[in-house]
């Protein structure tokens, strides 16, 4: 049904845009493969297995992206609304679920820089609640395992929560469906309750601590550790800036033609970076 569409909203630039993510998804799967099979499969450090499946779940998370964006709204014939609308939510879900696991890998690669899992603890006798927790490696292991949970919980709660909470409000008009959201006003512009938190509120944070923390570590190292981890902070910065940031900022109907060409470019230029900045060396 999907091939069968007559493509009657899908332009110029949408095929430029769609284009784009189409060589960054195979650029995604490429850099899987890559860091999963050369870099961790030769060290069989938990650091690059991380980052493989970092670029995995966000392959996926893409993959359905452009399915809600560009192929999706074909399938609307004008007697399909609820066909439609749904099957645009389930790939919205999907999308935004692997968008935070893949989060959750990229967190987990800060867990591992932060706090190291080599060093070995001894462990001779039983030790009370009281003295598990003044244990500095055990409270680093509980900040690495929350840390690291968040994002998968906030992935969850996209796949299980009401669509109200994350309905496009436009769609009330675009499909001529009568619903009720749960949206979230400010004078006349309006957005949907949980894309709101998670889009202003939950991605922010992350997208401050990554980066951050990143360059918190070139700070404290130097040589080729310094150069590693400054070039993984502007990555991950300009992937977010890219993939988050200026898809929201650019209007679509006003500036189609930087809407389509700059987030890809940025993301592109962030994967390039990475895949430099995780070259240097094996970080140990």
């Amino acid at each position: 049904m999907l091939f069968q569409a007559n493509f009657q909203y899908f332009g110029f630039w949408d095929a430029l845009e769609f284009g784009l993510y189409f060589v960054i998804v195979g650029y995604f799967f490429l850099l899987f493969f890559y860091f999963l099979f050369i870099r961790y499969r030769t060290s069989r450090k938990l650091y690059w297995l991380f980052f493989s499946l970092f670029f995995l779940c966000f392959g996926i998370a893409r993959v359905f992206f452009i399915v809600y964006y560009f192929f999706g709204p074909e399938l609307f014939d004008g007697g399909n609304s609820i066909e439609v609308v749904a099957f645009l939510m389930i790939n919205f879900r999907f999308a935004t679920f692997f968008t935070w696991m893949g989060v959750a890998c990229a967190v987990g690669v800060l867990g591992i820089l932060l706090f190291p899992p080599e060093i070995k603890e001894e462990k001779k006798g039983k030790k009370s609640l009281v003295e598990w927790f003044k244990n500095k490696k055990n409270l680093e292991l509980l900040i690495r395992i929350g840390l690291f949970a968040l994002p998968i919980i906030i992935g969850i709660l996209a796949l299980t929560l009401s669509d109200s909470l994350f309905m496009d409000p436009d769609f009330r008009d675009d499909y001529g469906i009568s619903v009720e959201l749960t949206l979230i006003r400010f004078g006349s512009w309006e957005y949907p309750l949980g894309r709101f938190l998670f889009n202003f509120i939950f991605m922010p944070l992350f997208l401050v601590l990554i980066p951050f923390v990143f360059l918190y570590l070139a700070w404290k190292t130097f040589g080729v550790l310094r150069k590693s981890y400054a070039l993984n902070a502007i990555g991950f910065l300009l992937y977010f800036i890219g993939g988050r940031i200026m898809q929201g900022v650019l209007d679509v109907a006003t500036l189609p033609h930087l809407r389509a060409v700059m987030p890809p470019l940025l993301i592109l230029l962030a994967l390039l970076i990475l895949v430099i900045a995780n070259n240097y060396e094996q970080l140990k």
